[in-house]
């Protein structure tokens, strides 16, 4: 055989899939490392949950799991945020991120290991905190692939850079890591990924979408009226007649401006006005949620609102400085997060050769939520996969389908994930997709 036929021969070899008895062997690794080790990470961060921007414990203790395999690691990045670097010669930099926080619910799970942990909220108020969203999986998952990773430095070249983020519940924590110059300081990836349990999804199977989650805007409408006597609506301008309009109107926005094959929504979660039952207030106001999955309908959306807004005062008789007041808080608002259609094209191929054919669960997602994982990929572009594991139990589905409780719901007090097969796929689908991406070429 010729040198250049042994070497193609030996390139070919190297970049086959997964095989069988090696997917085989991962999983008997990963089995093993979560029986010895991830177990108890697991039930420790779900019984110490911590509130955005005060992760100290966590970040404190991911920190040291990482330190200890060898990662150098950076702590206090953009608040309670650390980037911790495995170098292992010539090769991409990619980026995983798991997000550490916790929600001030108070768990209702009846889970033996249910958290009862209290914390002084941003207001000074003491309330109960639980990891509603499943983030104990997540940072749980990034350690047993930090781990993994460490194993098979042979597998794989370039430098493995981990996240683990401050605050994603309030939509944050990914702009301040950014604002710290982390690309500056620690390298910009050529590749990011990141992954979230679901409780809407069964245990064993992975989503791996092009859209994965919409992008969200935070808007206030500010409603100037003309106090009066609730008998004398005549001698005033009634701003809670006006917010009402406006609240009725506002849909006409996504279903007559919006095409009708892209989606959008705008919800008023709060309407607060008045402080008496015979008394005309004069003003009022709206706290309004805005979803939407690109550029160009998230401002058709916000100039929808304003729109509405404005107009409804004038069909009430206010012009000028009286007219409502629409405002956007850019410092709230997150992108949609897309994934990079090649790049997960090829991660996709990946787990089908490695997991199987029948690992992918391809429902239509029906809700938008939203996530601030982009303030990592948008400016620069970087190109990036976010999939998602399932984390309930068939068994589950099946007593909601036969009439009996519903599964709960993410940011419910009832929320529970099943850890193990939720952590293990995790780590395995991570791995599988890291290695494959850490290469050389």
């Amino acid at each position: 055989m010729s040198f250049r036929r042994l070497f193609v021969s030996i390139l070919v070899a190297f970049f086959l899939p997964v095989t069988p008895s090696i997917a085989d062997e991962l999983d008997a690794r990963i089995d093993m490392l979560y029986e010895e080790e991830l177990a108890d990470l697991f039930l420790w961060l779900h019984q110490n949950p911590e509130l955005s921007h005060m992760e100290h414990k966590t970040s404190d203790r991911l920190a040291s799991e990482l330190e200890g395999l060898g990662y150098d690691v950076h702590r206090g990045i953009g608040g309670t945020g650390i980037v911790a670097l495995l170098e292992n010669g010539d090769g991409p930099l990619v980026m995983f991120r798991a997000d550490m926080d916790g929600l001030p619910v108070e768990e209702k799970s009846g889970l033996p290991y249910a958290s009862t942990a209290k914390q002084i909220d941003w207001d000074g108020n003491e309330v109960s905190v639980m990891h509603a969203c499943g983030h104990d999986v997540h940072v749980t998952s990034l350690v047993g692939t930090a781990k993994i990773m460490v194993e098979r430095r042979d597998q794989w070249q370039g430098t493995l850079m981990l996240i683990g983020q401050p605050a994603e519940e309030r939509v944050g924590g990914a702009r301040l890591m950014r604002e710290d110059n982390i690309w500056d300081r620690f390298g910009q990836p050529d590749y990011a990924m990141a992954l979230h349990v679901t409780s809407s999804v069964p245990t064993g199977m992975l989503i791996a979408d092009p859209a994965p989650y919409s992008g969200a805007d935070t808007v206030d409408i500010l409603i100037k009226g003309v106090g009066a006597h609730g008998a004398s609506p005549h001698s005033g301008v009634d701003p809670v007649l006006l917010g009402s309009q406006i609240v009725v109107a506002l849909q006409s926005v996504v279903s007559r401006s919006l095409p009708p094959r892209r989606p959008g929504v705008i919800t008023v979660g709060s309407f607060h006005s008045g402080t008496k039952h015979n008394i005309i207030s004069d003003a009022a106001k709206l706290q309004i949620t805005v979803r939407s999955e690109s550029v160009a309908d998230r401002a058709l959306l916000l100039e929808g609102i304003k729109r509405v807004a404005e107009n409804a005062g004038r069909m009430m008789g206010l012009s000028g400085d009286m007219l409502p007041e629409v405002v956007v808080y850019e410092n709230e608002g997150v992108p949609p997060t897309l994934n990079d259609i090649a790049m997960l094209e090829r991660v996709r191929g990946v787990w089908t050769d490695s997991l199987g054919e029948g690992i992918f669960y391809n429902q239509q997602r029906l809700a938008m939520g939203a996530e601030d994982f982009p303030f990592f990929t948008v400016d620069p572009y970087i190109p990036s996969v976010y999939f998602a594991v399932g984390g309930t139990d068939q068994a589950d589905f099946d007593r909601a389908a036969a009439g009996g409780p519903p599964v709960a719901s993410h940011h419910s007090p009832l929320f529970k994930i099943v850890p193990e097969p939720s952590v293990e796929l995790g780590v395995k689908a991570s791995v599988t997709g890291l290695i494959d991406l850490l290469q050389n070429l």
